[in-house]
This record gives C-alpha cells, sequence and structure tokens, in this order.
C-alpha cells in the first residue's frame, strides 16, 4: 500500500508534512478540511507514507461484496447503526469509543463537518469520541493549495468544547480545501 500511496500522492505532485506523535497508539484524527471525494485518497495517501495506522468508519450496508473487500482492505471499519442496548440503539459515537477502549491500538479518522458541502458548525461526535475513550485528538490535514498532506497539533480533550473547537479551527483556518468556499470559517 505504500509504494501505492507513494505513487499517488508523486503522479499528483503532493507532498507530506510532519510525523505522528511517536509512540501514540490510540487517537481520535481529524480530516480537515473535507470539500471532496478526493480527500479521502489523498489523506489515507499520506497517512500510509507516515505509517498511522488509519481507521475510518463507514455503514455496514455498504461492506458487502467487492466493494466491501476493497474498503476493508483501505481500513473501513463496518457500524452497525441499528445495534440496540438494553432498550435504545447504541449511538455512533457510543460505539466508537467502545471500538477504542477495546482496542490495544487504533487511530479512528473522522471529518468534523461530517459533510463535503459548507458546515457553519463542526459535528461534536469527534470531541465526544476522544474525550470518553480517554485520547488525543490530532489534525490531519489536506492544503490543496500547497498541495501538502500532512500532521497538525494534537490536543487532548479536556471538557471545554467550545474552546478547544476553536483551537483545532484556528489551525483549520490556515488550510486551503480543494473547493475553499466550503472550508472551515
Amino acid at each position: 500500500m505504500k509504494l501505492i500511496a507513494r505513487f499517488i500522492l508523486w503522479i499528483s505532485g503532493w507532498k507530506v508534512s510532519g510525523n505522528w506523535p511517536q509512540g501514540l497508539k490510540k487517537a481520535v484524527l481529524i480530516a480537515i478540511p473535507h470539500t471532496s471525494n478526493w480527500d479521502l485518497m489523498y489523506a489515507l495517501s499520506a497517512f500510509y507514507i507516515m505509517g498511522v495506522p488509519v481507521k475510518f468508519t463507514i455503514k455496514k450496508e455498504i461492506m458487502i461484496g467487492p466493494l466491501g473487500w476493497l474498503i476493508k482492505a483501505l481500513g473501513g471499519i463496518p457500524i452497525d447503526r441499528k445495534k440496540v442496548i438494553g432498550k435504545r440503539k447504541q449511538t455512533y459515537t457510543e460505539t466508537m469509543i467502545q471500538m477504542l477502549k477495546d482496542s490495544e491500538e487504533l487511530v479512528m479518522m473522522v471529518t468534523p463537518e461530517g459533510t463535503r458541502s459548507y458546515a457553519p458548525r463542526w459535528k461534536s461526535g469527534f470531541y465526544h469520541i476522544a474525550l470518553g475513550a480517554n485520547v488525543p485528538i490530532v489534525i490531519g490535514f489536506l492544503d490543496y493549495k500547497k498541495k501538502l498532506a500532512g500532521i497538525g497539533p494534537m490536543i487532548y480533550p479536556n471538557g471545554n468544547l467550545q474552546e478547544q473547537v476553536e483551537e483545532l479551527k484556528v489551525f483549520g483556518r490556515t488550510i486551503t480545501g480543494k473547493y475553499p468556499d466550503q472550508g472551515i470559517r
């Protein structure tokens, strides 16, 4: 996969910047900004090159046949969004918290915007996942203007959601997505 990743970034003119924090085995990796379908290919390529064991979740209904095999090979983890615990459905956030707690090594990639379109505010699930699993949040970024993919700052969630999300957005505003009008404001 590293060879394919290097070829993808080389042929498209992308460079990789930053290093994964040494010894960090569990984290929530937020991929910012998320403005294009191309983001996943470039992000996964960069993370393979950096040796980041990144995974991402996808609804289990998509994980069938050859497409499912490919997605799994790329790091996709199926999520059962209908799983019932007690008398209620388990939330996506609860499922991901439990996955992180149960794993010795898991870096879960999440897009805080939750969409490729402009989102006036980030969804807070990534923060609650990191807080609940007691793992840090690391920024992964794609700067299309500079053709630079990399690792940005890392924070440990302390419960002050608004302040810490704004801290992450400050960094994010320095990054140019493929479609800048849909990026972080």
